[in-house]
């Protein structure tokens, strides 16, 4: 997921998982076995995809229509999920499945009352192959609703192997040598970074990495919750920590004002197009299928990735987003539905989409040998092998009027303090203030 696409409104997630949630019918159907027990059926599938990522999505579907003779129609609902499924309930036409981009989402889906529970059958896929991480962020309330099929790592930087060389620096393993290896990157002719800074979300994702590196998963989702405060002083300090690198006109491409007129695919041409103007660019696994399809890079050879850097001694960060599955109980055909989701938990599932590229699991059964390139399996070893480290987006987890409206919030203090990165006391302050107030406490 490259952007934030839906409102949220938010919740603190559910942190108990009731493995024993009631089954959803449906009989002795199964995904498995090719007896096309569910023949004359049409489940219905709505998600934010379109372009190749829903291309690929529908090679999955097919998949299982090969298995089950069902078939399968995608409607792809733009950016905002959660206005077109809840238009389509009130029409009584319901999708059977949607594909949710955020936590927030899914947990207004639940209080809604609009989610069946996950069936027995894929709560025990889950409970085998996702780390506990993936659970709680598909429950609500101790109920598992979302199976997260496809995910992001949101904890990539991605270089120039020539731009590096050129300096005669390697990747770098700290924060610290990263600023480092970038003012020598600075020094042999191109900018150290380009930062997307017309687009707030990367700057939320800027800061989320260096807060869970520095302050720790705990603070982290205290954080997320607004339990702790924007004021407490491990927000001040990672906002310094960052602001170290912002306020440097040598480490930034074009400087902060130029920063602030580069959005994201723009921020990946200044690394990776025709004119290169600067070696590095964070986000997220996502930069890869960009450089790939817009400018025409060899991912591993023109294009590679360091692990987001350890800050001050702290831990690398992991930090996701994801897509997950769940089952509306007003679809005509919800319990073939739920079938689609049993076969989505399979790593058979995972496989027919890794093939095809652009794409994430954080299925462990997943043979990595199904990606079909050797940094797309490092990515992946990374966000699996970290276990329940991984942090979900935490922007992703807030109300839309804080971590995802563009203008307003997090996203426009982040870019104000970009503008002006002096003062992290008070950009702090501002957070809590716009906080407070989508929060309601």
């Amino acid at each position: 997921m490259m952007r934030r696409r839906t409102p949220l409104l938010t919740g603190c997630i559910g942190l108990v998982l009731a493995l024993g949630a009631t089954a959803c019918g449906g009989g002795p159907v199964t995904a498995g076995g090719g007896d096309k027990a569910l023949g004359g059926q049409t489940v219905t599938v709505a998600g934010v995809w379109s372009g190749s990522e829903q291309e690929n999505f529908q090679k999955v579907l097919d998949a299982f229509g090969e298995k089950t003779g069902a078939k399968t129609q995608f409607v792809s609902t733009g950016d905002n999920v959660s206005t077109v499924v809840g238009s389509k309930i009130e029409g009584g036409n319901a999708p059977d499945v949607v594909m949710v981009p955020q936590v927030g989402v899914l947990q207004q889906f639940a209080k809604e009352g609009w989610l069946k529970p996950l069936s027995k059958t894929t709560q025990e896929s889950v409970g085998a192959n996702y780390a506990d991480v993936w659970k709680t962020y598909g429950s609500v309330d101790g109920t598992l609703y979302g199976l997260y099929f496809k995910a992001a790592h949101k904890s990539t930087v991605w270089y120039s192997p020539d731009a590096l060389a050129q300096a005669g620096v390697e990747p770098p393993k700290t924060y610290d040598e990263m600023l480092k290896a970038g003012q020598t990157v600075s020094d042999s002719g191109l900018a150290a970074f380009s930062v997307a800074g017309q687009d707030g979300w990367t700057l939320t994702d800027w800061f989320e990495n260096v807060y869970l590196s520095q302050a720790g998963p705990e603070k982290y989702d205290a954080l997320a919750a607004h339990e702790l405060k924007w004021t407490d002083a491990s927000v001040v300090e990672a906002l310094t920590t960052l602001g170290t690198l912002f306020k440097d006109k040598q480490l930034v491409a074009g400087g902060q004002k130029g920063a602030l007129n580069t959005d994201f695919p723009g921020s990946v041409e200044k690394v990776f197009g025709p004119k290169p103007e600067a070696g590095m660019v964070y986000e997220g696994d996502f930069v890869a299928g960009v450089a790939k399809d817009q400018f025409g890079k060899s991912i591993g050879e023109d294009a590679n990735f360091f692990p987001f850097p350890a800050v001050e001694g702290g831990t690398a960060p992991v930090v996701s987003g994801g897509d997950a599955a769940v089952v509306l109980k007003d679809g005509k055909n919800a319990e073939a539905g739920m079938k689609l989701l049993e076969y989505l938990a399979t790593p058979e599932a995972a496989a027919v989409w890794a093939e095809a590229g652009g794409f994430l699991s954080p299925n462990k059964g997943l043979d990595l040998a199904s990606y079909g390139d050797a940094v797309t399996r490092a990515t992946a070893k990374s966000l699996v092998g970290a276990g329940d480290s991984v942090r979900f987006d935490m922007s992703d987890q807030a109300p839309a009027a804080f971590g995802g409206t563009k203008g307003a919030g997090e996203w426009k203090i982040l870019q104000d303090f970009l503008r002006d990165p002096s003062d992290p006391k008070a950009t702090a302050a501002e957070l809590e203030k716009a906080a407070a107030k989508a929060y309601g406490n």
